[in-house]
């Protein structure tokens, strides 16, 4: 809701042939978002081709995990209108993570969906905590506890594995860095992690000059930035292999 990326690639080599991202000063309304949508894609031919497959990644903070053995499709609002706010007209879709026994309910929206269904036809669309629990569980079989942080703007989603199953999966929005840490440590403390031991791997919009990256610095002791044996795509523009995680790794 407060930005949008396009990423076009050749899928023989993973290379990024197009690559532009613009971030808006406030979250917006879909309404709003598809108009943007529409402005950069009249800007930039080469988003008017055609392709040989076209995925849509929705980063919203409305979404919930259901173990696989509990979800029922036709229950799926009920599973969100616990933390989230729904409207009665919303429409619901989840992602199934394979092999994870992992769904995530979320929110898509329609009307972009729309634009994207009358501009190429079929496409598939995710949640983008999909993308970076696949990613991540598809690779890390470490036994003991280890943190993913993955940052956008003013907002983070914490995720916690042990003996490489998930164990804590939520995203956070905020405001100051202190309002990052608290958020942080409150979820060491709630899984009885300790900072001084615990490694947690940073990802996302995140470097050693920021302000989130040195306050996080002083509080947590074991702390890397995700390497490129987690994306099989090349940098895009002149970014380290840890930013722009969820484009890296689309399904």
């Amino acid at each position: 809701m407060n930005g949008l990326s396009f990423l076009v690639t050749n899928p023989e080599c993973e290379e990024p042939v197009f690559f532009i991202e613009k971030i808006l000063d406030h979250s917006t309304t879909p309404e709003e978002l598809l108009m943007d949508i529409e402005t950069i894609m009249f800007k930039n031919d080469i988003l008017n081709e055609s392709f040989s497959e076209v995925s849509v990644i929705y980063s919203t903070p409305i979404y919930s995990l259901i173990p696989g053995a509990l979800f029922d499709e036709t229950k799926a609002s009920e599973y969100l209108k616990f933390n989230s706010k729904i409207l009665a007209n919303d429409y619901m879709a989840h992602d199934v993570i394979e092999n994870q026994d992992i769904v995530v309910v979320y929110v898509p929206f329609m009307n972009i969906n729309n634009f994207f269904f009358d501009k190429y036809g079929s496409f598939s669309y995710y949640h983008s905590t999909t993308i970076m629990l696949k990613a991540i569980l598809d690779k890390e079989k470490y036994a003991l506890p280890k943190m993913y942080l993955h940052f956008q703007k003013n907002s983070f989603d914490c995720i916690v594995l042990k003996n490489g199953e998930l164990q804590l999966c939520n995203s956070y929005t905020y405001k100051t860095p202190e309002d990052f840490i608290y958020y942080t440590l409150f979820c060491m403390e709630q899984l009885n992690l300790n900072p001084e031991t615990l490694p947690v791997m940073l990802l996302g919009e995140i470097e050693k000059e920021d302000e989130n990256y040195k306050i996080a610095y002083t509080y947590i002791r074991n702390l890397e930035f995700l390497d490129s044996n987690f994306s099989n795509k090349k940098s895009l523009s002149h970014d380290g292999q840890h930013n722009h995680f969820i484009l890296k790794n689309v399904l």
